[in-house]
This record gives structure tokens, C-alpha cells and sequence, in this order.
């Protein structure tokens, strides 16, 4: 090309100073020298005007023409096709990505950044009601106007699936999930939630009525056993180790029915708030004395609470919740070990935090530490009482406030268990602002 070019240059000059020559011999080389620039003006403008003629017409051969020019429409054509295939291979590409999420059962919905809808499969017809081509192009919350759903949308914030009941047909139970991409476009997938929904109802009921079917005759157990234990001096050595650990058993098999009555509560029921805001100063003062007694006053508790905050809450659960963390550092620690609870807050919400100075988690284990059973380490667990529900029910009662539990940890470095609540559930005490608790 670039020699083509300088050729086209030469070519030009050859014929400029041709015709000044032949205009100097009849005295008029300005008008030859001109005469010639105009030629060749018109000839460039004439396959200008061929270039633009083809491209506007979309003609399947370029036009005919030599040297640079040919060079360029020879060029442009190429360029062309290359473009033409790779926009016929991305359209089968999209064809093919349309035609498998056609094929889904659970439903697909595109929503542009306005969230108005672009497309959507079969399944999410079935599934949410919507009709093609009448519904493209209208807003999703229009279609969808259950408040829960409209506050999840617009909340732009999906770590966690909305589950609630179909808009169109009684009895199902569907969930959603959005994912942002793009600039601000969001992919919402749905998909039949009644059968998982139902299966989880079976679990719950399962636990719940098991459990107390078992409180019944443990407090029998434990009766007896207390009642044995007053007279443990007057029986065989032997049957008085056999008689301390099943008290011990059963005393941890109690706990254990305790735990899980309280995550079938947490699962089923709705929270209750208390119309006053909690005095988290006073709760955490009664779980330290609580700790303390549990520890045999062999742990160093120190709190460290911002006396204006409140929080509006469950008091039980929160109870529980905190209380839990606090009974954890107690019994995985050893003692003399310092124990640090701090109640704080900050522009995104209320944070207690539960500092110890223990042994320190592997970070292979952080992730799984909420799930229901799990341990660390089985024998620590054993020696201690746990029933392995502690964390699981914090995770629900963060859950069902809005916030949710960290941890962190370094293995010989101590642990650091945080519960964080949202600014929307924080309450600052005014100077002279007085409740029935204070």
C-alpha cells in the first residue's frame, strides 16, 4: 500500500509537470499545470464518489478501478467479508445462547439499567406470568408489585435469594435471584421453589417434634440421676464413675434438644421486636457475670460498650446470640486468657465484637464454622459440652435482624467474632432520654 501510494504521488507530479511543460510552449503553463490538477480532482473525486456508492448500497463486488484505488477498494472488501463472518458466527453464537436458556426450566429475565425488560425465556413465562411482545420494554416492578419483591430489586444488593410465593398460581413458592453485570444490567433468575420449600418444612417439623419427644424422657433421666447423685457415697466406686458420666451426657444431650428447639423457633416463627430500643449495655453485663460464673472466674472479661447505643431487636435472640460467642471464648480458651467484648458503631451499622486470645482457627475452617455439626476439632469439642448449633444460631439471628456474623481468626494468633446489625435497627440515646429498662 505505502508504495502504491508513493507511486500515485510520482504519477501525479509526472503529469503536473507535463503539462506545465506543454503550457510553457504555448505560454500558458499556470493554465496546462491547472487543467491537469482538475483532471486528476475529478478522477479522484469520481472514485470517491464509486467508493461511497458501493457502501451505501451494500453491492457484493467493489467497483473496478487500478492502482491505489483498487488497492483500497480491494482492501475495504476484504475487510468487509472478515467483518460479515465474524458477525455471522457471533449471531449463531447468540442464537445457540438463546436457544439452551430457552431450554431451561428454571426462568431467565434480561432488565436493562432503567429495569425495564429485554428478554426473557419460555420458563419465566410459565413461571412469572410475563408475555411476549407485549410485556418487553415495561418496567419489571410493574409487573411484579410485591412490595418484598420491588424492595429487593431496588435494594442492589443480592448475596442472598429472595424466596415468596408465585404472583400467578396459588400454592407455589418461587426464588429469586439477581445478578448484576454490565453497567447496571441485571440477570434475574427464578425457578420453582415448592418442592425444596416443602422438604425443608419436613426437616424442620422432623427436628422439632423429635426434639421434644426427647426433653420428656431426658428430664426423667436427669431426674433420676440427680436423685442417685445425693446418695453417690454409699454406691460402688465403679458405679460412681458410670453414674458421673451419664450425667454428663445427659446434660450435654439436654443442651443439645435446647439448641435445636431454638433453631426450629429461629426457622419458624417471625422475629418479635421490641418496641423500645434494647439496652445492650445491661445485656452484655448480665452475659459477662453469666461467663464468668461458667469460667469459675478464671477468665479476664473486659467490655468495652458505647453506653448511647441502642438497637431495636430481640432481646432473647440477641441474648442468645451474643451470649453465645462469649460462652464460645470462654470454653475454647484456657484460663487466665483475656477476653475482650466490644459494642460499637460506625457508618454501616452496630458491630459486636468478641476478641480472645486462644489457640486460633485454621482459615481451611472459617467458612464452614456456621454450618450445623460442624467442629473443628471433634475431641475439644467433646471435652467442652458443645453441641456444635452455637454458631448456626448466631448466623439465624443475624439473618433474621438484617446483619450477619465475620469471623477471623490466625491459628495461635486468637479469634475475633464479629455480629454486625444494620444502621436502620440503631438507636443513639439523647441527653435526658429515659426508658422503662434504665
Amino acid at each position: 500500500m505505502p508504495f502504491l501510494f508513493r507511486k500515485e504521488i510520482k504519477k501525479l507530479v509526472f503529469w503536473l509537470l507535463l503539462a506545465a511543460g506543454v503550457g510553457w510552449l504555448v505560454d500558458y503553463p499556470l493554465v496546462a499545470t491547472l487543467i491537469m490538477a482538475l483532471f486528476f480532482l475529478g478522477y479522484y473525486l469520481k472514485q470517491l464518489y464509486s467508493l461511497l456508492y458501493w457502501q451505501a448500497h451494500s453491492q457484493e463486488e467493489p467497483p473496478e478501478a487500478s492502482g491505489v484505488w483498487g488497492e483500497v477498494f480491494d482492501n475495504l472488501y476484504t475487510y468487509q467479508r472478515h467483518q460479515q463472518d465474524h458477525q455471522q458466527r457471533l449471531r449463531h453464537i447468540l442464537d445457540r445462547i438463546q436457544d439452551s436458556s430457552q431450554a431451561l426450566k428454571d426462568g431467565v429475565v434480561m432488565i436493562d439499567a432503567r429495569g425495564e425488560l429485554e428478554w426473557w425465556n419460555y420458563a419465566a413465562e410459565d413461571l412469572l406470568g410475563l408475555r411476549s411482545p407485549s410485556d418487553k420494554g415495561s418496567p419489571i416492578t410493574h409487573l411484579l408489585r410485591e412490595p418484598k419483591f420491588v424492595d429487593y430489586f431496588e435494594r442492589k444488593s443480592y448475596q442472598e435469594p429472595l424466596i415468596m410465593p408465585s404472583p400467578i398460581v396459588e400454592g407455589r413458592t418461587l426464588e429469586y435471584q439477581v445478578t448484576l453485570f454490565g453497567e447496571n444490567d441485571r440477570l434475574l433468575l427464578v425457578r420453582d421453589f415448592t418442592r425444596m420449600q416443602r422438604l425443608e418444612r419436613m426437616r424442620q417439623d422432623f427436628i422439632a417434634n423429635v426434639s421434644h419427644e426427647l426433653r420428656t424422657p431426658l428430664t426423667v433421666l436427669s431426674g433420676y440421676l440427680e436423685t442417685f447423685s445425693d446418695h453417690a457415697d454409699t454406691l460402688p466406686p465403679k458405679w460412681q464413675r458410670g453414674l458421673t458420666l451419664m450425667r454428663q451426657q445427659s446434660t450435654r444431650m439436654e443442651h443439645l434438644v435446647e439448641d435445636l428447639l431454638t433453631l426450629s423457633r429461629l426457622e419458624t416463627s417471625d422475629l418479635e421486636v421490641s418496641v423500645d430500643p434494647l439496652n445492650i449495655e445491661a445485656l452484655l453485663e448480665s452475659i459477662r457475670q453469666d461467663a464468668l460464673a461458667l469460667s469459675g472466674n478464671e477468665h479476664h472479661i473486659t467490655l468495652d460498650v458505647d453506653r448511647q447505643l441502642r438497637v431495636y431487636g430481640s432481646e432473647k435472640e440477641l441474648r442468645s446470640a451474643f451470649s453465645n460467642l462469649v460462652y464460645n471464648a470462654v470454653k475454647y480458651t484456657g484460663p487466665g486468657t483475656e477476653i475482650q467484648v466490644r459494642w460499637y458503631h460506625d457508618r454501616a451499622g452496630a458491630h459486636l465484637e468478641v476478641v480472645d486470645a486462644g489457640p486460633g482457627i485454621d482459615p481451611k475452617h472459617l467458612s464452614r464454622l456456621t454450618e450445623r455439626f460442624y467442629r473443628v476439632d471433634q475431641g475439644r469439642a467433646s471435652s467442652t459440652g458443645g453441641t456444635g448449633l452455637g454458631l448456626a444460631i448466631v448466623k439465624h439471628v443475624m439473618l433474621r435482624h438484617q446483619g450477619r456474623l465475620s469471623i477471623n481468626s490466625e491459628v495461635g494468633q486468637g479469634s475475633c467474632f464479629t455480629c454486625h446489625l444494620p444502621i436502620t435497627r440503631i438507636h443513639l440515646v439523647a441527653p435526658g432520654e429515659t426508658f422503662d429498662d434504665d
